[in-house]
């Protein structure tokens, strides 16, 4: 990873919860994870790592995560065995 993906992935577990995480780099921290990102029908993006699967909404017009996205990619990364 780099440190622009380091920053994103410390960003995502910090608490209290960023609501300003811009959805792209949240894309590139599940690439250099190793995840297969896949996208879905309309704003659905599909994320698959180590096995488990979920499927994201990208944010429009912002192009920023709001805090339960970010809360989800949280569970998502604990789930898939990710940690800070």
């Amino acid at each position: 990873m780099n440190a622009r993906q380091r920053r994103t992935l410390a960003q995502v577990f910090a608490d209290p919860v960023r609501g300003d995480i811009p959805w792209r780099d949240s894309e590139g921290l599940f690439g250099a994870l190793g995840a297969t990102v896949r996208q879905g029908a309309g704003s659905r993006v599909c994320v698959a790592l180590n096995d488990v699967r979920a499927v994201f909404h990208r944010p429009h017009p912002e192009r920023v995560t709001d805090k339960g996205a970010v809360r989800a990619v949280r569970r998502f990364l604990q789930t898939a065995g990710v940690q800070p």
